[in-house]
Order: structure tokens, then C-alpha cells, then sequence
């Protein structure tokens, strides 16, 4: 089991080769242009560089914008600093193309700013030399958003000279907005600890926890599975951290959650978390421990099971971003190795606090409820949230590619759940083989599968009118009547409709290739059918110059197509009926 855990953690960790090579991980979300050409994340200083000026009385911010990065229109804030107080000054944005996206760091739409931005301040009446307190915000198209930048500028309106200066030490609250390490360590500790809640999470640290219901005369040893279960969750998020880490100094520009721009990566989640799904609900027939995770904590030698629970938890958490983690990991990855380790220990510390406080402190243990029934039923309609965020996974796949590529995952979950079913009938070690054979299978079909997303530019989309026009031209036409839902149609396109002989023939007999798509109801297609004796789809007709339609077999093949095309007469034999 150890080495079944470890196995999928390293495959989810590693994010797909297909996708990096893509280009997946920095596709733009704002419209802005990607990060390919960018080195690493920039320091928040060449992002966004902020070029003062003083013009009629008035103080002008131009920000110089880094591509694929962007600021937020709403975080723009002016404060005057005098005798140590801080005044908010008015300003305007004069200058500056705003955009609207969905920003997954707020979580809301908001307006940013690409390229550039100029604010316009009114400058203060005094003539004495003052100081101003600058702050903006921004991010990065491939996921990283920066905290809060505050910039000091010190102004002499005498001279109209303005540069940039350090902060006033008397000025309170000199530095907000730039946390430090001590803070931003904080933030990891409580966001790590509110990732339990999460859907992701909250089935397997339950399950560990009603673990603890069965030890209650083992007080030393579920100290001992506290600290397993903590080192396997630190030990995670540095792993983590150290690869992130890596792939930037490599010239990767990515961040926190990046793995799940990949297709790769969202795939092989979703297969864990269906086969987490089945092992809650008492489902898998072989002794993995996800069908009885956290079951054994009664001896010493099952430490180790504490630990990978620890290791799971972290790959679980992946998708998942609580509050407070944001501004947290955001900065973690511009700092140095050893403060961007020190936050992400801080997160796993934080998410494996729970479970550590309930096995070291007895009072708390005392408190859970003694071992029965109800444990089995709870730990059922654990798999339910699990099942939920399989859906939500599947729904991502699909916005990042597309039906067919989710149809291929669900395909790969039919086959382990047919495996599944195999396993718990079986008596003998053949068919428990067979039935891991098939589970491999599953697990593989989904990764391996490729796709074909390239468009046909040989069809256009039907309708009676250009069937009309087209011949009434006297030009030949090849008619497909199609759904998405019809198995027949999708295996004739594959088989006969989609190799370069049948291209072929279309091009040297000036042939024009139109496709009804019946999936929804369509009027003209309806009437075409029923005009050719014919209650649903598939439907292939072809129309030689000046003679009616010839109908092709329901069934096609290559040949039967091309020579159809070729003599203009279709051979017979195809029933009205609905494939």
C-alpha cells in the first residue's frame, strides 16, 4: 500500500510533461500575454515599476507594467505622511486601458490594469517638502499575486523634485502592507489549519481521527501517531515547496495550485480521488488503505500508515486554497529557499495541528465517542464529498479541453469500477488478478488517452438553404446527418469519414461536405430525414450534379464511401430506421 500511495502522490506532484511542453501552467487568464518568455516571477519592483513626476501642481503615478502581469484598480491607495500622521489624499486614474476578469485570488470580478497606469494626485497646498505612502497591488497572469506594495516618495514643491525614499522611521504604521516573515508564518499556521475543512480534506482527516475511537488504552502510542501523521504532512508541503523551488530556478514561472493548469494533473486527481471514493465506501476488495485508512493505530509498526495518511492529506489538498493561505504563499515563493520552506512548513504544520492537539492532549480524546456501528456508516457517507469533488474535477477537465477527454476519464472510471466489482466476486487469485489488471487499465486508459482536437475544415454546418444553392450551382454535395448520441455515427466518422482518402475524393471531384448536427432539435434536419423515409439518424446521402439523392448504408466503411463518391451511385440496402 505504502508504495501504491507514494507511487500516485509522485505522479501528482510531477505536473504532466504534455502540458508543460504546451504551455498549459502560464496560459494567460486576463487577457494579457503569457509568461513563456518570462525567466521566473519577477520581483514586485521590475513588475511594476512606478515612475513619479510632478506636472502643474499635480503629482502623476506612472506604473510601467510588466507583460502578464496586472493591477488591481481597486487596491490603488495615496496616503500624505505628516507629523506622523496619514492623510488619505484624492486621486483619479487619468491614463490606463481597464479590464474586467473573473480573479481567482478575491475570488470575484474584478478591474485590472495591463501594461500601464497613470494615477493623478492633487498635491497638498503646503509648500514644505512632504513624504507620500504609495500602495498597490498586483499579480501574475500564471497564478502569483503579490501582497500589498507600499512605496514612499519624497516630494519638495519648491523645487518640483520627487524621488523615491525609505519610510519614515517615526511614521506609525511605516511598512503596512508589506508583512513579515513572523506574520506571513502566521497566515500559513491558520490557513493550513482551516485546508481540514475543506471538502478535499475532510474525509481523510475524519477518518484518521475516528482512528483515535479504537485506542483509548494506547495513550502513548497515539501521541507517537500524532507526530507520524504531523512529520508526513510537513514533509509533504516542503517536498512541495522544494519542488516549486526547483522548477523556478529552472525557468519555470510558477506558483501555488500551478499543477492544476495541467489537463495531466487534473486527470490523474480525479482517478485518485474516485478510487479514495470507493475505499470510503467499503467498495475495494483488496486490503489498500484507502479502504481502511486509519484503521490501525493500535501498534507501533503501523506508524508508517500514520505517516503516508499524512503524505495523502497534502496530495488531497492540492486543489484547495483556504483563507489566509493567499498573501502567504504568494510571498513565499519571491523570498529566499529557506523563508519560502519555513512558510510552507508553517501551512503543514498548521493543517496537521488538529489531529496533533487531539492526540496529546487526553481530555480531547476523551471527548470522541466510543467505538460501534456508527463508525462504518460515518465513514460511507465520508465518500459522498469525495464523489462531489470527482464532479467538480471533471467539470475543470472539461473547461481546460474538452467533452471528449472527459468522456475518456469517465470511461477510465466505468473500467475501475467494473474492476472493483470483479474483485469482490472473485474467490480465486486469477480472477483477483484479472481484476487488477482491468483496475490498471482504468487508471492508465485516461492518462494515455490523446484526442483529436483538431477541426475538420472539410465540412461546413448544414443547412437546406446552402444544400439548395450548392445545387443549384451543379455542384456535387455528400450529406451527413449526425448527433453527439448516436454510437453508430461517431464509429462511421471514425472509420470511414476521417482518413485522407475520403479527403481525397471530396477535393479532386469538387465534392462539398456538409454535416447536420442533430444532437439538438433542428427543423430542416427533421424534415430532411423524414423526406428520405428516415425516423432519426444516421443519414449519408449524396447528391451527383442534376440527379437525386443516392443513399449510402447506415454502416459505412471506406471503400463503400469512396466508391459512392467515385461512380455517383450508392449501393443499396440501407432500412429506414434510427441508428
Amino acid at each position: 500500500m505504502a508504495k501504491f500511495l507514494v507511487t500516485i502522490l509522485v505522479a501528482l506532484l510531477l505536473p504532466a510533461a504534455d502540458a508543460l511542453s504546451a504551455g498549459d501552467p502560464f496560459r494567460s487568464s486576463g487577457g494579457g500575454a503569457g509568461l513563456l518568455a518570462q525567466p521566473e516571477f519577477l520581483p514586485v519592483e521590475q513588475a511594476y515599476r512606478l515612475e513619479p513626476s510632478l506636472q502643474d501642481g499635480q503629482i502623476l503615478l506612472d506604473w510601467r507594467i510588466a507583460p502578464g502581469y496586472y493591477l488591481y484598480a481597486n487596491q490603488f491607495s495615496v496616503q500624505s505622511l505628516t507629523g506622523g500622521d496619514r492623510i488619505p489624499l484624492a486621486h483619479e486614474i487619468a491614463l490606463g486601458d481597464a479590464r474586467r476578469i473573473y480573479d481567482a485570488y478575491y475570488e470575484q470580478e474584478l478591474e485590472v490594469f495591463y501594461d500601464r497606469v497613470l494615477l493623478r494626485v492633487a498635491a497638498p497646498a503646503a509648500a514644505r517638502p512632504l513624504t507620500l505612502a504609495v500602495t498597490s497591488q498586483g499579480c501574475a497572469d500564471a497564478g502569483l499575486c503579490y501582497p500589498p506594495q507600499t512605496q514612499y516618495l519624497a516630494i519638495d514643491p519648491a523645487t518640483g523634485g520627487i524621488h523615491a525614499t525609505q519610510a519614515p522611521a517615526a511614521s506609525p504604521g511605516a511598512g503596512e502592507g508589506d508583512p513579515g516573515l513572523a506574520t506571513l508564518l502566521g497566515f500559513a499556521l491558520l490557513g493550513g489549519m482551516i485546508l481540514n475543512l475543506m471538502p478535499c480534506v475532510f474525509p481523510v482527516l475524519s477518518i484518521k481521527v475516528m482512528s483515535l475511537t479504537t485506542v483509548h488504552a494506547h495513550r502513548g502510542l497515539v501521541a507517537a501517531h500524532g507526530l507520524a501523521y504531523t512529520l508526513g504532512v510537513v514533509a509533504s508541503f516542503i517536498a512541495v515547496a522544494a519542488l516549486l523551488l526547483v522548477l523556478r530556478g529552472a525557468g519555470e514561472a510558477v506558483g501555488w495550485g500551478f499543477q492544476l493548469q495541467s489537463p495531466g494533473f487534473v486527470t490523474a486527481l480525479a482517478l485518485l480521488f474516485f478510487v479514495m471514493a470507493l475505499g470510503f465506501a467499503g467498495q475495494l476488495p483488496w486490503s489498500f488503505g484507502l479502504s481502511r485508512l486509519g484503521q490501525s493505530g493500535e501498534t507501533k509498526h503501523n506508524l508508517r500508515s500514520s505517516v503516508l495518511t499524512g503524505v495523502l492529506a497534502t496530495a488531497v489538498a492540492s486543489p484547495c486554497t483556504a483563507p489566509f493561505m493567499g498573501t502567504a504563499l504568494g510571498v513565499a515563493l519571491t523570498q529566499s529557499a529557506p523563508a519560502a520552506l519555513g512558510i510552507f512548513a508553517a501551512l503543514g504544520l498548521g493543517m496537521a495541528l488538529p489531529f496533533l492537539a487531539l492526540t496529546w492532549m487526553p481530555r480531547l480524546l476523551d471527548l470522541l465517542p466510543r467505538p460501534g456501528p456508527w463508525m462504518e456508516t460515518f465513514r460511507q457517507l465520508l465518500a459522498f464529498p469525495l464523489y462531489g469533488t470527482v464532479l467538480w474535477l471533471l467539470w475543470v477537465l472539461g473547461r481546460q479541453t474538452d467533452i471528449d477527454r472527459v468522456l475518456a476519464v469517465g470511461a477510465g472510471m466505468l473500467v475501475v469500477a467494473f474492476a472493483v466489482w470483479l474483485g469482490g466476486r472473485s474467490r480465486r487469485p486469477r480472477g483477483h488478478a484479472a481484476a487488477i489488471a482491468l483496475l490498471l487499465a482504468g487508471l492508465t486508459l485516461p492518462l494515455a488517452w490523446t484526442g483529436n482536437n483538431a477541426e475538420d475544415p472539410a465540412w461546413e454546418p448544414f443547412s437546406q438553404q446552402r444544400l439548395d444553392r450548392l445545387r443549384g450551382e451543379g455542384v456535387p454535395v455528400f450529406v451527413n446527418l449526425t448527433a453527439d448520441w448516436c454510437i453508430t455515427c461517431l464509429a462511421n466518422e471514425r472509420l470511414a469519414l476521417s482518413s485522407a482518402r475520403f479527403h481525397n475524393a471530396l477535393e479532386q471531384g469538387g465534392i462539398r461536405y456538409l454535416k447536420g448536427d442533430w444532437t439538438r432539435y433542428d427543423p430542416e434536419i427533421t424534415e430532411l430525414l423524414r423526406a428520405h423515409g428516415r425516423s432519426g439518424v444516421p443519414l449519408y446521402l449524396y447528391f451527383p450534379p442534376g440527379e437525386a439523392a443516392q443513399i449510402l448504408p447506415q454502416l459505412l466503411t471506406e471503400g463503400v464511401v469512396l466508391r459512392a463518391l467515385d461512380t455517383g451511385a450508392a449501393p443499396q440496402g440501407a432500412a429506414p430506421g434510427q441508428g
